[in-house]
């Protein structure tokens, strides 16, 4: 039985499916326009958008290598390092989920031969967002990922920060191997990547998480381009028993909670004096946090508790809610890595935690929200990869053999011309005498 001693708002995964609502309508207003703009007037649109909304105007928003350069300069050789180190993580995770995508060819039927091949999209736009925090894990997230796929281009924007390139983004962006680095933000960024302009040519795929406006402008441009997902606020589940200690469940629900007042951030235990201690340990690190402005609202809107009876409840429960994170602090983590089936990442026992995952340990911090992991995972190098079949006949006796059954099925769907391309080869190939518009007898007669 469940019993929910801090509720928030659709913490309890009542509202799962949310992931794919659309936005309030002025969102979905504002971005519309911009994109009509973006695609009737190209740079000049993007350009008057960029000083409107970002106070950032130039005639050219690609970065120079000069500039490029200077932004390296700006930071440290430990900073570099770090940058470094943590992209050689997500590379190194990427090559082998790389590796673990074959390309297939098979002979199904004597003399019949199909096949698939995993071929990487031509070019692919990664926004790095950068209001609140410059968030430069983002760049490792999308440019490396493509870059292990195989992406011939990769293009990349991010907003200013502070009113100039965010030195520590570009760097990101440029160590992880990106061709075209923008400074430029928001719709007007998306937009001018899937669209393109004079100055920047279009892109096949659009990735990397955003705000309201920028995931409303990628759900808006879907179909026109690819994209990975519509990521919402981030969100955490902390799964915990007896066996942790209710600091340690209050900083790992907090470092979410800080991403913004929007972020759940949900606690579900076994234990009712870990959940009280959890709450009391939440107040308390909330006196000293420094984004306490922000993760007091976060966990005063979205943050829950709520106690379980036993593993397997704790299961069904997390399995309604879908969490983007799960974090596993529990006697037994295997058990939910065995059983759990809808999450966007997995971070099991102590040791680990969400912060890794988001910023250094390999796996891929752009994931699913608002219940979409029930039917997607997050970005990863198969993201960027189209699985194409082909097929081959290499005999006559295989394509009149086929003919024959596609002749008589495409018959029973009233298709003629279909069943003619089965019937000439019939004819051609099995030498066989099938009038025009006919239908191949099963017992070889015409």
């Amino acid at each position: 039985m469940e019993t929910w001693l801090k509720r928030g708002a659709g913490s309890d995964g009542a509202a799962a499916g949310a992931g794919v609502a659309e936005a309030a309508p002025e969102v979905r207003e504002t971005v519309g326009r911009i994109l009509d703009d973006v695609a009737r007037r190209g740079d000049g649109a993007v350009r008057e958008l960029s000083a409107r909304f970002d106070g950032w105007d130039r005639e050219d928003y690609r970065l120079t290598t000069g500039e490029i350069e200077g932004c390296l300069a700006q930071l440290s050789s430990r900073d570099l390092e770090d940058i470094t180190f943590a992209q050689e993580q997500v590379r190194n995770f990427a090559r082998h989920q790389r590796g673990a995508l074959r390309d297939l060819e098979v002979e199904t039927l004597p003399g019949v031969v199909l096949g698939h091949r995993n071929i990487p999209v031509g070019s692919a736009g990664c926004y790095v967002p950068g209001g609140r925090y410059p968030l430069l894990a983002s760049a490792h997230m999308s440019i490396v990922t493509a870059r292990v796929a195989g992406v011939p281009r990769v293009v990349t924007c991010a907003p200013p920060y502070q009113g100039k390139p965010a030195a520590a983004i570009v760097a990101a962006q440029h160590l992880a191997g990106a061709d075209e680095i923008y400074c430029l933000g928001g719709v007007q960024a998306v937009a001018a990547m899937a669209l393109g302009t004079a100055a920047i040519a279009p892109v096949d795929m659009l990735v990397g998480p955003g705000n309201a406006y920028v995931a409303e402008a990628k759900r808006q441009l879907f179909g026109r381009v690819g994209i990975d997902l519509l990521a919402g606020p981030t969100e955490t589940l902390v799964i915990a028993d007896e066996t942790v200690d209710g600091e340690l469940c209050a900083t790992d629900l907090l470092g979410q909670a800080e991403h913004g007042p929007d972020s759940p951030a949900v606690l579900l235990t076994t234990s009712e004096r870990l959940a009280h201690a959890t709450m009391a340990e939440v107040e308390r690190l909330l006196g000293v946090l420094p984004t306490a402005a922000v993760a007091r609202q976060a966990w005063d809107r979205h943050g829950a508790v709520c106690v379980v009876g036993d593993d397997e409840e704790m299961v069904r429960v997390a399995d309604r809610i879908a969490s983007e994170h799960v974090q596993v602090m529990t006697r037994d983590p295997d058990y939910f890595l065995r059983n759990l089936r809808n999450y966007g990442s997995l971070f099991l026992g102590p040791r680990t935690n969400v912060a890794y995952g988001d910023k250094v340990i390999g796996t891929n911090h752009t994931l699913p929200t608002r219940g979409a992991a029930r039917y997607t995972g997050g970005l990863w190098v198969g993201k960027f990869l189209k699985t194409c079949t082909y097929q081959r006949i290499t005999t006559d006796e295989a394509s009149a053999l086929v003919g024959g059954y596609c002749s008589r099925l495409c018959a029973l769907e009233g298709f003629v011309g279909h069943a003619e391309q089965a019937n000439l080869r019939v004819r051609r190939y099995g030498r066989r005498d099938v009038p025009y518009g006919g239908v191949v007898a099963a017992d070889g007669a015409s």
